[in-house]
């Protein structure tokens, strides 16, 4: 017969990317999550705070610390969110092998700090709406695709 053809397991089907409204609804609950972390721990700086250089605050440091472990550690534990849990979502690589610390930092710190110190590249995250399998620029830079956990 055909030689040529692979036997695969059960376990290799064909993933179902996420949409755009899937995975704007699940970051929308990651900044509840984050902003309510960050609230916390950062109401003591309401009333003094070491460092206020200008655009540099205490803050606004810390608050950006959150933000970027939240997402990293998350990704690279749990391989998604508390957000892509609540709906669901998964992150996975594009060969499908475990997450790498490389892949993560450039998904979820370069890319994510791309989008938001650039405003105009938030316009990206609609490659997400248009592209075949689903990617923001921030996929793209960490070779990462969203799917539907099984």
């Amino acid at each position: 017969m055909n030689e040529n053809l692979e036997t695969y397991s059960e376990d290799v089907t064909p993933q179902r990317y996420a949409g755009f409204w899937m995975r704007f609804w699940a970051y929308l609950v990651d900044l509840v999550i984050v902003f309510s972390i960050n609230g916390i721990l950062l109401s003591p700086f309401k009333f003094f705070d070491p460092i206020n250089i200008g655009f540099w605050t205490t803050a606004g440091i810390v608050g950006a610390i959150v933000f970027y472990l939240y997402f990293l550690l998350m990704t690279k534990f749990f391989g998604k969110t508390l957000g892509k849990m609540i709906f669901g979502l998964k992150v996975v690589r594009e060969d499908m092998k475990p997450l790498e610390w490389s892949d993560l930092i450039f998904r979820e710190i370069v890319g994510r700090f791309i989008h938001r110190v650039f405003w105009f590249t938030n316009l990206l995250y609609l490659f997400v709406a248009f592209s075949n399998q689903k990617q923001g620029l921030h996929d793209i830079f960490g070779s990462t695709r969203v799917v539907f956990d099984r």
